[in-house]
């Protein structure tokens, strides 16, 4: 007898291939950040759209992070980080975060400071400041849990979204 097994059967255990992994991924909408952070040699950041909540006592979230990125040994270096949650017309600054090899605070990039030092980006709908409290690995990724310590919401901005390969708002 012979048994046919259909094409979306599970690979062997090291898991299915980077490229079916990302497709499906393609598929699952997400809100779009950009993550700021200072460990002391000037500002980073990057695009993301894995950021979760964790806990609401104490607030945690998470996000993940490359270990090859150029923002990851600041990252893992940084004490505190802000999560900025980006508008529906802020796609140019999604595609600036993502781009790597480039100075991604220079112009037209609108940014300030907090209070307490960290980055934060001009015209966003909202962020988080947060301490970092631990970076746990997971593959070619670091899942970064941080506690909330801080936020700012501007309700009258719509979110940024990703879905299929492209940039979308509500």
């Amino acid at each position: 007898m012979t048994v046919t097994v259909p094409s979306y059967a599970p690979a062997a255990a090291a898991g299915i291939a980077p490229d079916r992994f990302r497709q499906a991924f393609r598929r699952y909408p997400a809100g779009v950040v950009v993550v700021t952070a200072d460990a002391g040699h000037g500002p980073v950041g990057f695009t993301a759209t894995s950021l979760a909540s964790l806990s609401l006592d104490p607030p945690l979230v998470s996000f993940g992070i490359g270990t090859t990125t150029s923002t990851w040994p600041h990252i893992e270096r940084a004490d505190t980080a802000v999560v900025n949650f980006l508008g529906a017309e802020q796609q140019p600054v999604a595609k600036t975060f993502a781009t790597s090899g480039i100075d991604r605070f220079a112009a037209p990039t609108a940014w300030r400071r907090l209070p307490e030092g960290e980055p934060v980006l001009d015209g966003v709908a909202g962020w988080l400041r947060l301490e970092i409290e631990q970076a746990v690995p997971a593959g070619d990724h670091r899942i970064v849990i941080a506690r909330v310590v801080d936020t700012w919401i501007d309700e009258r901005r719509s979110p940024l979204l990703f879905h299929d390969g492209s940039y979308h708002s509500l």
